[in-house]
């Protein structure tokens, strides 16, 4: 009889495993677990049994995701209790007999394993068919120190960093209100990455909010394995050929709170210390901390000027090259700028060289070790400045209006931003070259059309308020105001 029993309730324990839920058996729970986790194989699983009030129990959680300290203390409390301190049921157990402010009870092996992985301490009683999860769980982390591109002159010196708690507690620092929402989801079927929304729940656009949840939930990948790059090309399927941003991206707090409480949905992914913000026009690209850390009329000066620095990029060469291919266009006053050098190399060629050894130094920058930056600047100032003039390669207007295009594109904070000029800017070149001044009008009307006819991610104007015109915020977007009337409305 005792070994029909045992048979039966196996097969029924089986049974609930296979279906998707944990049985009342450790033994069989245990079976189960150590094959899904990989135990032996992974070193990192720890596993552990030991007795709970007379019961064999068993408790499962990544090393290095845990607290030695609470772990020890924890350990200590379980393995005191008696019988008749143990509850009957997981759910009685985790309201009176656990010694800790986070606990939630799972029967999912779906969800149980997602905690597990995610560093949660999870605890399984014999006789229990629900399996305790006790988040003492701690993530290695930097210190939020301020972000070295997204640096402001004034105002706070924090930044995001790869923990996603450390962030949401960033924002929440600034945001002190009941209306701040921050909800979570998962994506990737392997990486199960943790994504957050935070916004301001009378102020976001419900209809917006809702489309971006479905499509989160909906988003069928192996991995985010670019974090946030990853989402953004899951959540809109971006016309290629359109190379305006669609999100705006901050590593500062700050920065994310403020879009917050203007109505935006600030996007937080899990490893990556930045937030991205939608949706967004190119007036909030162009923006940043430093217009309102200063007085009215300081941040005016650095928006507009940041506004015409962004003009005079994509215009320079290509209007230079224009008065080199007629130069009777040049007025008496200003035939100082022709080229009165040997050309060995036509001006396009130049330009385009130029354009692309400048993406080769950026990239070197960012791949040298700081002990050899300085030889670096040294190298890159004799070569492409002084021995590229001398060896008769390129000419020294060139080499000076080119010198001004690089400098002035480190003006955008936004590096999609600034790409997107650079590209509209070589097509410039290449259409001026080829068609002369009609190539010229075609490809100011083609950067037109790309920044007109695109769209925010909820389906608004990319230009707006420009486009439909609405002149008080047109002009609020243009002239900084005194914060409390700064407001979008």
């Amino acid at each position: 009889m005792g070994t029909e029993t045992n048979t039966k309730g196996t097969r029924s324990a089986g049974e609930e495993i296979r279906q998707g839920n944990m049985s009342s058996s450790l033994e069989e729970n245990m079976k189960y677990l150590n094959e899904q986790l990989g135990v032996g194989t992974s070193f990192d699983v720890v596993y552990r049994v030991i007795q709970v009030g007379g019961r064999n129990a068993c408790m499962y959680f990544i090393d290095g995701f845990c607290k030695d300290e609470m772990m020890q203390k924890m350990l200590q409390y379980f393995i005191g209790l008696t019988p008749e301190e143990l509850p009957d049921n997981a759910h009685e157990m985790s309201k009176k007999n656990i010694p800790h402010v986070e606990v939630d009870i799972q029967a999912g092996w779906e969800q149980i394993i997602y905690f597990i992985m995610s560093g949660v301490f999870a605890l399984f009683i014999d006789g229990y068919d629900h399996c305790l999860l006790i988040d003492s769980r701690t993530y290695p982390s930097r210190s939020v120190s301020e972000p070295e591109k997204d640096k402001a002159l004034r105002g706070s010196k924090d930044g995001f960093v790869e923990t996603i708690v450390f962030n949401t507690a960033l924002i929440r620092r600034r945001i002190r209100s009941t209306d701040l929402r921050m909800e979570m989801f998962q994506a990737g079927k392997s990486s199960k990455t943790d994504i957050v929304l935070c916004y301001m729940d009378s102020r976001v656009d419900h209809d917006f909010l809702e489309k971006l949840k479905y499509k989160i939930q909906h988003i069928e990948v192996d991995a985010l394995t670019m974090n946030q790059e990853s989402l953004a090309e899951c959540l809109f399927d971006r016309k290629w050929f359109n190379p305006f941003p669609k999100f705006k991206f901050t590593e500062r707090p700050d920065t994310a709170a403020a879009q917050v409480l203007e109505g935006d949905v600030v996007i937080l992914v899990d490893n990556s210390p930045s937030a991205m913000i939608t949706p967004t026009s190119i007036f909030d690209i162009v923006e940043e901390a430093d217009d309102y850390y200063f007085p009215p009329i300081t941040g005016t000066y650095l928006r507009l000027s940041r506004f015409l620095i962004a003009i005079l990029t994509y215009f320079v060469t290509p209007v230079f090259l224009l008065l080199m291919q007629n130069p009777q266009w040049i007025p008496s006053k200003f035939e100082f700028i022709a080229v009165k050098d040997v050309t060995n190399i036509p001006l396009i060629w130049q330009f385009l060289i130029l354009e692309l050894a400048i993406d080769g130094l950026r990239l070197a920058a960012v791949n040298t070790p700081n002990m050899l930056s300085t030889p670096l600047s040294v190298m890159a100032a004799l070569v492409l400045g002084e021995f590229s003039v001398n060896s008769g390669w390129f000419n020294s207007e060139v080499m000076l209006y080119m010198a001004f295009v690089a400098i002035a594109s480190y003006t955008q904070q936004n590096y999609e931003l600034s790409y997107a000029i650079k590209f509209m800017r070589i097509i410039n070149l290449i259409l001026t070259q080829l068609f002369g001044l009609y190539g010229f009008i075609a490809a100011v009307i083609l950067l037109a059309v790309a920044i007109v006819s695109n769209r925010t991610v909820s389906g608004r104007s990319y230009v707006y308020p420009l486009i439909p015109l609405n002149p008080k915020q047109l002009w609020k977007r243009l002239i900084r105001y005194r914060l409390p009337h700064s407001e979008k409305q």
